[in-house]
């Protein structure tokens, strides 16, 4: 509600507003806009690692809670997709807070058939899945090849928010006089690697190196910016500046 100004429209007057107050006032009308949310989690078998007392899922969980109930109190629907190298739960976007908790729930307890990643064919799929646009909120720790050219696609369609999800320990290895049994949690592969340092040290950490380097430019490409998370350390911090940085970006 505001005074009247020269050129409003007649019909937005409120007649009982400018009875009151004596002089004309008239009504400001706000478009509602629903927003679709979708928390796109990634379920592999790295998400079940943890060198703390969190597993990178369960930091998952926490940030899909930390969505669904923003979405709950916005009044926006909210669905979940789940993936591995397959498509493992899609819960359709609805409202509810009986709905937001099943979301929560199955981030948390689901237990995938899957323990390989496909990002690129699990983006592609749930591009298909959606038929409106939305927000997309990619929970990984993008630990795959091959899936920028999805990764484009989807950004076309919809908002996409790309969160990197990483343990310190992934980063670098404890430096200790001894041999580590090293096994991939997604194909199974053990290798022995010395953590007193030289090549077999090294090698971990070019690999790493080259897949974060392939990340940021797969990012580049698609024009997105992610949310960065260690798992070790609380996730609103990114997550805010995040949101406020995007919002500043869109005024």
């Amino acid at each position: 509600m505001r005074e009247y100004v020269a050129g409003d429209d007649v019909r937005t007057i409120d007649w009982n507003v400018t009875a009151r107050a004596g002089k004309p006032f008239v009504r400001e009308y706000q478009e509602e806009r629903e927003l679709t949310l979708i928390v796109a989690c990634d379920l592999s078998g790295s998400q079940f690692f943890g060198s703390g007392p969190k597993l990178k899922r369960e930091t998952a969980a926490e940030l899909a809670a930390v969505l669904a109930f923003s979405a709950l109190r916005n009044n926006d629907k909210v669905g979940l997709y789940l993936f591995t190298d397959r498509q493992e739960l899609f819960l359709p976007p609805r409202k509810g807070r009986r709905h937001a908790l099943a979301i929560v729930r199955d981030v948390l307890a689901f237990e995938p058939k899957g323990t390989r990643t496909a990002l690129g064919s699990s983006l592609d799929t749930l591009t298909r899945l959606l038929h409106r646009r939305a927000i997309v909120v990619l929970v990984s720790d993008f630990q795959d090849e091959g899936w920028e050219r999805s990764l484009r696609r989807a950004a076309r369609k919809h908002d996409l928010i790309p969160v990197l999800i990483e343990d310190p320990r992934e980063e670098d290895l404890p430096r200790v006089a001894a041999w580590l049994d090293l096994e991939d949690p997604e194909t199974g592969e053990r290798v022995l690697v010395h953590a007193g340092g030289g090549d077999l040290r090294e090698e971990p950490a070019r690999r790493r190196a080259a897949r974060r380097a392939a990340f940021d430019e797969a990012l580049k490409g698609a024009g997105l910016e992610a949310i960065r998370i260690r798992n070790d350390r609380p996730f609103l911090d990114p997550m805010v500046r995040f949101f406020r940085e995007r919002s500043k970006r869109l005024r």
